[in-house]
């Protein structure tokens, strides 16, 4: 009985795969992640997620479920990317222990995401010290935005001292990391601490005379 119900499930996979129209190429890399090649997985998970596949939901789906497979056997990016897609559908408690896993490995959004997650609550209790840990970790990895949010943080005081001197560091780093917003921020503070020399207002005029002569 269990041979007969095997040999039907298998049967009925194939002629599922036949209704998607799937390409001679993507086809090839299913069987070679049936076989055991793990990135054959993902790239078939890849193919189908993206682009215009991602248009019909029976191939997303299917995409995700070999994405998934490529995780579970240990891909690293396949992981990456899972949570990824979990937090972009908020699924957050599924994206969690993904997320964690990518921001300890380095990956900039997942802890862009984590320090958002916290803030927000999205599924978790609020906790302005993780997000800060967060956030920090993704302005160290070169997320501009993450460099303000932590200006932000210590500017407003949230789960942490108030400091004028870590708010000017990380509207620094986020200007460095290429933000408008973060290099208009860090001029316009006070130069007590001389962290940049704005023109007096002699110069400006002194600059504007000049330009008429010239």
């Amino acid at each position: 009985m269990n041979k007969i119900k095997l040999i039907w499930l298998c049967f009925v996979g194939i002629v599922s795969l036949n209704a998607l129209e799937l390409s001679p190429e993507v086809t090839s890399k299913i069987t070679d992640c049936r076989a055991g090649k793990v990135k054959s997985c993902y790239d078939v998970g890849i193919t189908l997620t993206t682009g215009a596949n991602a248009e019909n939901q029976e191939k997303k789906d299917l995409g995700l479920e070999y994405i998934r497979r490529a995780c579970t056997h240990g891909l690293d990016t396949a992981c990456d990317t899972l949570g990824d897609n979990y937090y972009g559908n908020k699924h957050y408690q599924a994206a969690r222990p993904l997320l964690e896993q990518s921001c300890k490995r380095g990956v900039l959004y997942a802890c862009e995401a984590l320090g958002t997650m916290y803030r927000d609550g999205q599924d978790v209790r609020p906790n302005d010290v993780m997000s800060r840990e967060y956030y920090e970790k993704a302005c160290d990895l070169g997320s501009k935005d993450s460099c303000i949010n932590v200006a932000i943080i210590y500017r407003g005081g949230f789960g942490v001292k108030k400091d004028r001197g870590m708010v000017k560091q990380y509207y620094k780093k986020a200007c460095d990391a290429g933000s408008t917003a973060g290099c208009d921020s860090f001029k316009k503070m006070d130069n007590k601490d001389k962290g940049i020399e704005e023109p007096s207002i002699f110069s400006k005029v002194w600059g504007t005379l000049k330009s008429l002569f010239n």
